[in-house]
C-alpha cells in the first residue's frame, strides 16, 4: 500500500553547502540517504516530497559537517498482510513467477497461481497449464493477495513477500475477464 507520511530525520550538510541550507537542499540530501530503503515501521521510501521544518544544525566533534534535523513528508510503499496488489510478472522460473509491486518482488509460487498444474517452459519464460490454454508469462499482469512477509531492514533485497492468485477475483488479468465472461453466460442462459 502506498502512503504520504510525515517523518523526521537528520541529515549532514557538507561545508562547502553550509552557506545555502535551503528546503531544496535538504530534500535532496533527505532523497540521497532514504529513497529505497526499507524501514519496518514506514516500509520502504520511494520519494521525499515536501520538507516542512528544518531544525538548527549541530554540529558533531571530529565531523566536517553540520547535521540539520527535518521534518518532511514522504512517498512510501509497505505491503500488509492480506492486500490485493495488481503487479506484472517481472521473471517466470521453474517454481513460480516474480511480480514486480513497485519497488519490491512478491513470489507467486507455482501451486498458488491455479487450480491445475502449470508446466514450466523455459525456452519461452511462462508456465503453462497443459489441460487448457492457461499460460503466465514476464509482462503478464497479475492481481494477487499478499499472504507472507519478511521484512529485511539491513538487506531489502533478502525481503520476502509471498502471493497467491488461487482466490476468486485473483490471477492473470486476461483469465479474470474470461472467467466474468463465462459466468455471465451462465446466468443469461440460467435465466432464459
Amino acid at each position: 500500500m502506498y502512503k504520504r507520511v510525515r517523518l523526521r530525520d537528520t541529515v549532514e550538510v557538507p561545508p562547502e553547502h553550509l552557506d545555502d541550507v535551503t528546503p531544496e537542499l535538504i530534500t535532496k540530501l533527505l532523497r540521497d540517504k532514504l529513497e529505497g530503503r526499507l524501514d519496518e515501521e514506514v516500509g520502504s521510501v520511494v520519494s521525499v516530497i515536501d520538507v516542512h521544518d528544518i531544525g538548527t544544525g549541530a554540529v558533531v566533534p571530529n565531523q566536517p559537517g553540520v547535521y540539520y534535523t527535518a521534518e518532511f513528508d514522504a512517498i512510501t510503499f509497505d505491503p500488509h498482510m492480506q492486500e490485493v496488489v495488481d503487479g506484472e510478472v517481472v521473471e517466470v522460473v521453474e517454481f513460480g513467477a516474480f511480480v514486480g509491486l513497485g519497488p519490491v518482488d512478491g513470489l507467486l509460487h507455482v501451486s498458488q497461481i491455479a487450480d491445475e498444474y502449470l508446466a514450466y517452459d523455459g525456452e519461452n519464460q511462462r508456465l503453462a497449464s497443459r489441460e487448457d490454454d492457461k499460460a503466465l508469462g514476464v509482462g503478464d499482469s497479475v492481481r494477487t493477495r499478499i499472504v507472507t512477509k519478511s521484512i529485511d531492514e539491513r538487506n531489502p533485497r533478502d525481503s520476502k513477500i509471498g502471493l497467491t492468485a488461487k482466490q476468486v477475483g485473483l490471477g492473470k488479468l486476461g483469465w479474470l475477464d474470461s472467467e466474468y465472461e463465462a459466468r455471465q453466460a451462465q446466468t443469461g442462459e440460467a435465466d432464459g
